[in-house]
């Protein structure tokens, strides 16, 4: 189910929340990458997989400054959880769905956040050398996809109509952009 079709399920099954998954979730990130950030998918899967590292390193920096930081903690949770999905994308990873009772209550540590973040930089470090990084970099992302989906639900939000919120401002910032 693409996210734009969100709101239309919502309102036909009358739930205030509706599921969605994560297949349905990478589906609309990979629509949305091809219209919206043609400069980074015309990239190579590698400099694909090292942008996206760099932005995990950014994004646990902003969780490092806490309340000095001048982006919000949602925001970054949704920028954060956008580029997981593109990272799966990239590396072909189905990432699982997890149900609502399978998720912690509490907001897991940043430090975890930071940890995978870091693992995934290790990936994309030893694509240079050669090296093995696939099963890394699979397993990092699958783990900073817990982690934004357990952060979320402990803070109490909606994250899929935030992601399909930021994806219209996003879609709005690129001057070929097709979508409205």
């Amino acid at each position: 189910m693409a996210m734009a079709s969100l709101n239309a399920k919502r309102k036909s099954t009358g739930s205030e929340k509706a599921s969605v998954s994560m297949r349905g979730r990478q589906q609309a990130q990979h629509e949305h990458d091809l219209k919206n950030h043609f400069d980074i998918v015309s990239l190579s899967r590698q400099d694909r997989l090292k942008h996206y590292g760099l932005h995990f390193a950014k994004y646990a920096g902003r969780f490092a400054r806490g309340a000095a930081e001048v982006k919000t903690r949602k925001e970054t949770l949704v920028d954060a959880f956008l580029v997981v999905l593109s990272a799966a994308n990239v590396l072909n990873q189905a990432l699982t769905d997890q149900q609502d009772g399978q998720r912690n209550s509490e907001a897991p540590s940043d430090l975890a956040f930071t940890d995978q973040a870091g693992r995934f930089a290790d990936a994309c470090e030893k694509i240079d050398h050669l090296e093995e990084f696939r099963a890394i970099a699979l397993a990092a992302n699958a783990a900073l996809s817990e982690w934004l989906l357990s952060s979320a639900a402990g803070a109490g939000f909606d994250l899929d109509l935030l992601v399909e919120e930021r994806r219209r401002q996003l879609a709005h910032r690129a001057v070929y952009s097709q979508e409205t």
